[in-house]
């Protein structure tokens, strides 16, 4: 299933790159965004998903909606965001990806980020390590905050949270480096390979982060929510670290 997703994951990369800068955009909220693309690409995903597994439930965002599509009664269930940095894709800015997980009875089995535009492909299977373009793959190293390049996002609701610009000030004056790119699944599949140390983001959904969070934890990272409890993807509070910075960001984050 892992070469499945592989797979459908770059087709779908494909065509979210045929279409680049001639898909139709439409809003779905004030600053949050569609396109054509994004439809395309999860359509097509779907039919896939079907084809092969029919029995499978799919977790999927249509126009702006969670959907289960099917499987009322499977224990394995997909999770898929085809397209993550869809304001960076409508702009025009090369940073976005296609993201498949898939979960058997609550427990992630495979997890896949692929980033198109690098041709660069994320992969993990539950016990088998994680993987970029078929080399294994590990957390960074870096051990002080102060050494250490951090991750997050703007949730679409950032004006409503009233602790993210705390947060935000915080990780920039006690870090070395902070970095906002607009694709979560993109950024977590970072911390996997060592290019980020840590990420935190409060407003996530479960599409954004179910491959992230199974790269980082078969790279040797740790992912949490805020408050230390094991991961929990249908929660919005996620940080995901390299495991040594894990317990100054918790810190720094429940002050």
């Amino acid at each position: 299933m892992l070469n499945f997703a592989i797979n459908v994951a770059r087709e779908a990369g494909h065509l979210l790159v045929q279409r680049l800068g001639v898909a139709k955009i439409t809003n779905k909220g004030d600053i949050n965004l569609v396109t054509e693309a994004d439809i395309a690409a999860e359509n097509l995903i779907i039919e896939r998903i079907r084809s092969y597994y029919p029995q499978h439930g799919i977790l999927a965002e249509e126009s702006g909606e969670a959907i289960l599509v099917g499987g009322k009664r499977s224990e394995w269930k997909w999770i898929i965001d085809p397209l993550d940095g869809t304001t960076n894709y409508a702009h025009g800015y090369p940073c976005f990806c296609v993201s498949i997980a898939l979960e058997q009875a609550g427990v992630l089995e495979i997890g896949v980020v692929y980033d198109p535009m690098r041709d660069e492909m994320f992969a993990a299977e539950r016990g088998h390590g994680a993987t970029l373009n078929d080399r294994k793959i590990r957390v960074s190293e870096i051990d002080e905050l102060s050494r250490s390049m951090l991750c997050t996002g703007f949730p679409y609701n950032v004006r409503e949270r009233r602790d993210f610009a705390r947060d935000f000030t915080n990780f920039t004056m006690y870090a070395q480096a902070v970095r906002r790119d607009g694709s979560a699944a993109l950024d977590l599949a970072y911390v996997a390979c060592g290019r980020f140390d840590g990420f935190w983001e409060d407003g996530l959904s479960p599409w954004d982060v179910a491959a992230g969070a199974l790269l980082i934890s078969e790279a040797g990272g740790k992912v949490t929510n805020f408050k230390d409890e094991p991961v929990d993807i249908y929660n919005e509070q996620f940080l995901a670290t390299n495991g040594l910075l894990h317990d100054v960001m918790m810190r720094l984050l429940t002050r």
